[in-house]
């Protein structure tokens, strides 16, 4: 069956939205008809190289949508039902799947390498940008990518959950523990900064920060949880030092990924305090530490891959608290566009414009 999809036909060319061949779902599979794919940065560094993806590929990797149909031996899904892509699935077998540590599963990327679809035009083989392929109308995932979304969402708003929700969301419980009465500083105020601001706010932070290049984001800082909003510069550090009583913030969550951006969030936090980087960086991107400064500050750095997330458990817990009112979906949201409007998008992403762009089916 054909249907269109953004196709990345080489690292750092240009997408192609073009008509694909997907297979009927084979054993443990499930076909998925697209109701909304988030455009996610990590998209754009799938397509510029930063992170290595086979190709030709279909990118997205954060999708909700219907089951149309189900391969052999699928008996907890049926067609009718809605579902939240899941791009890494944990493989349970591995060292850090048996500590418990999903997030880390050392398998769960290996579905990117297999044959997805093929193009109509050519018949070259696509592989399966994460896993997920959701730049397209249709979808063919193992059930393991395919959780059950919560019936009481939107099926465009939970396919946000698939990424920017559980990896903010992630950041500031899982990964950073922020407990209520803290400080916290956001860095980078896109889909995934939106979202660990309103998780800010849902831990019961007493002050929330955002810094951004952009001045026009405060509004939606502002709206997802923000107390306070700095223009990033030169200065930012002093700025939030001088926010907290020339203390810096219990917390700082890095979720852009350039060096500077790290090195400004530790220095922003109080001795003592915790830096989550959520945003992925090229490997050019060299942070530097002086020996005493670590031994003085007694500040924690630490990494987060998909907000160190267990979707199965996290999900039903995001949903309680969409239905509770504490987390605002469409909030995160500042564009939808089309298949066609992705490569836009990503021109938007690298200029620092707007939250989240979400694909519309």
């Amino acid at each position: 069956m054909a249907v269109r999809a953004a196709v990345l036909p080489a690292v750092g060319a240009p997408l192609e939205v073009t008509e694909i061949d997907l297979p009927e779902p084979g054993p443990g599979q499930v076909r998925v008809r697209l109701a909304a794919a988030g455009v996610c940065h990590s998209d754009l560094s799938l397509s510029n190289g930063t992170m290595r993806v086979p190709v030709p590929a279909v990118l997205g990797h954060e999708g909700a949508g219907t089951v149309v149909a189900v391969g052999e031996g699928v008996t907890h899904l049926a067609p009718g039902d809605g579902v939240v892509l899941n791009w890494a699935p944990s493989c349970g077998d591995c060292p850090a799947c048996a500590r418990g540590e999903v997030w880390l599963c050392a398998n769960a990327l290996n579905g990117s390498a297999g044959v997805h679809a093929h193009r109509t035009s050519d018949g070259a083989e696509l592989h399966p940008g994460l896993n997920v392929a959701a730049f397209a109308e249709e979808t063919v995932v193992p059930t393991s990518c395919a959780l059950p979304a919560p019936p009481d969402v939107p099926l465009t708003d939970a396919a946000l959950l698939g990424c920017a929700v559980l990896t903010g969301y992630g950041a500031v419980h899982h990964s950073a523990k922020v407990r209520p009465g803290e400080t916290v500083a956001v860095f980078g105020v896109g889909g995934v900064g939106l979202a660990a601001l309103q998780s800010a706010r849902i831990a019961g932070a007493s002050r929330i920060i955002a810094v951004d290049v952009s001045p026009e984001k405060e509004e939606l800082a502002r709206a997802a949880g923000a107390t306070d909003y700095v223009v990033a510069s030169d200065a930012t550090a002093r700025e939030i030092r001088a926010l907290t009583g020339k203390q810096g913030v219990d917390v700082a969550v890095e979720c852009v990924g350039r060096a500077v951006t790290i090195r400004t969030a530790w220095d922003s936090t109080r001795r003592g305090g915790r830096t989550t980087v959520v945003g992925i960086g090229g490997k050019d991107q060299q942070v530097t530490f002086n020996a005493l400064e670590i031994f003085h500050w007694g500040r924690t750095l630490s990494g987060c891959v998909y907000g160190n997330s267990h979707p199965e458990q996290d999900l039903p817990v995001l949903a309680d608290h969409i239905r509770a009112g504490r987390l605002d979906l469409s909030a995160l949201v500042t564009e939808r566009i089309a298949l066609d409007g992705i490569p836009a998008a990503f021109e938007n992403m690298l200029a620092g414009k707007g939250g989240r762009a979400l694909v519309v089916f």
